[in-house]
């Protein structure tokens, strides 16, 4: 298989396993403080730009827009830092401002996107949907340094179909920030679904998880074969791992899965 200069390049990706906190302003400052010099994809969790709160917290009052002062500052870290930088927010939803969206923003140099997080987390005795709005069905995939880039959020991890949509759409690299809370069975959940959607659609898998002890941590870098890239512990760290192309391309002809389904 002939590859072009462009598809040959390596991507190397950071993830920030960093816990957000009530303070707006505080989590801004945090951008610039944890994000690694570039080049490469610098991941952040979900609601990085400020915490949920307890469970059921009005988090209306936080909201922003795509363009407001979380995402402005993501653009300005990522220039400053010569990377692509991801990080989760609320967003506003005009139509219902009582309950926004839980928002992906990446931005960086001729990145502009933005994800609305499609299943909201009505599970585990959570009800997500009581303060946020789903986004719609809209699959986002970003091309990144010669990548094609797949955003999910956190509870979309259990949806296979939502994966395999993105890798539909040409992702190589399913991007999960998360603030996945802590309990029994969540990080074995966590590492197992990670995982799987790494081997079942031959693509990395990079999860960006809150830490805890409130989030369980244990963000983590998958190849398409399943292979752990890079891996952290329960406590604040950043990751990194290098994305070959070589790589994905040789687990696609080993496991030709995506050509050898039926519909």
């Amino acid at each position: 298989m002939s590859v072009s200069a462009h598809q040959a390049s390596d991507l190397v990706v950071h993830v920030v396993q960093e816990a957000s906190t009530l303070d707006p302003p505080e989590n801004r400052a945090l951008l610039a403080e944890k994000t690694p010099a570039g080049p490469g994809l610098v991941v952040f969790p979900e609601a990085f730009a400020r915490d949920f709160g307890h469970a059921g917290s009005d988090v209306s009052g936080f909201a922003e827009t795509e363009d407001g002062e979380f995402a402005t500052e993501v653009e300005r870290v990522a220039k400053e830092h010569g990377v692509t930088l991801l990080a989760g927010m609320f967003g506003v939803n005009e139509k219902d401002p009582a309950r926004p969206f839980n928002t992906l923003i990446m931005r960086g140099d001729g990145v502009s996107a933005a994800y609305r997080k499609i299943h909201l987390y009505d599970s585990f005795g959570w009800k997500e949907s009581e303060r946020l709005s789903a986004g719609p069905w809209a699959p986002v995939v970003v091309p990144v340094s010669g990548w094609l880039v797949g955003l999910m959020t956190c509870y979309d991890l259990r949806f296979p179909e939502l994966a395999r949509a993105l890798v539909d759409r040409g992702a190589e690299v399913l991007v999960v920030p998360a603030a996945w809370v802590a309990g029994h069975r969540k990080l074995d959940h966590w590492q197992t679904l990670l995982r799987a959607r790494a081997i079942e659609n031959t693509v990395y898998v990079v999860g960006a998880a809150q830490p805890g002890p409130r989030y369980t941590g244990h963000s983590a870098i998958y190849d398409p074969m399943g292979d752990v890239v890079a891996s952290a512990g329960p406590e604040d760290e950043v990751i990194s791992g290098t994305l070959h192309r070589n790589v994905l391309i040789e687990a696609r002809e080993t496991n030709p899965s995506l050509i050898n389904r039926r519909l």
